[in-house]
């Protein structure tokens, strides 16, 4: 699969919630960073497609368009509708993703989101005030990372 396809069955396989078909897509050592969970290696990068569809129970609609591959690296845009937390707030989280290849995986995937507009319809007032903040970024990524560390053990990945 030339990597153009590589991406468009990645984004693919999160429309359809298959995180393993996603999963498939990476890299042994493969390389993830975003706003909400920062850089996350190997493992760490495929438990949290496995737990961000898992916690989703289907309800997310995802989208995407513009995927770009030129040589070693790629891009795309995509766009994830779902509820957020207990209120079952409505968020529309659109990003770019760049990518970056190796032996026909992905090795580092980046995706770029205003953390701030997330934290708006997510969070609601407390997300209008502090969702700029380094202080709430910080807070979001320790979360984040607090429930993946413990989706890791239940789940036993490595």
């Amino acid at each position: 699969m030339d990597h153009h396809g590589l991406i468009a069955h990645f984004y693919q396989s999160f429309a359809q919630g298959d995180a393993q078909a996603m999963t498939d897509c990476y890299h042994e050592n493969v390389m993830f960073s975003d706003p909400a969970f920062g850089t996350l290696h190997g493992d760490k990068a495929r438990a949290m497609w496995f737990m961000l569809l898992e916690r989703s129970k289907g309800n997310i609609q995802i989208s995407y368009s513009n995927i770009n591959a030129h040589g070693n690296s790629g891009s795309a845009d995509w766009s994830a509708r779902y509820p957020y937390g207990a209120k079952k707030r409505p968020v529309v989280n659109n990003v770019a993703a760049t990518f970056t290849f190796k032996d026909g995986k992905i090795k580092e995937h980046h995706d770029s989101f205003s953390l701030y507009k997330w934290s708006q319809q997510a969070l609601g007032l407390s997300g209008y005030l502090l969702g700029w903040s380094g202080f709430m970024r910080s807070k979001i990524q320790a979360q984040t990372n607090g429930l993946l560390e413990n989706y890791m053990k239940k789940n036993s990945f490595s």
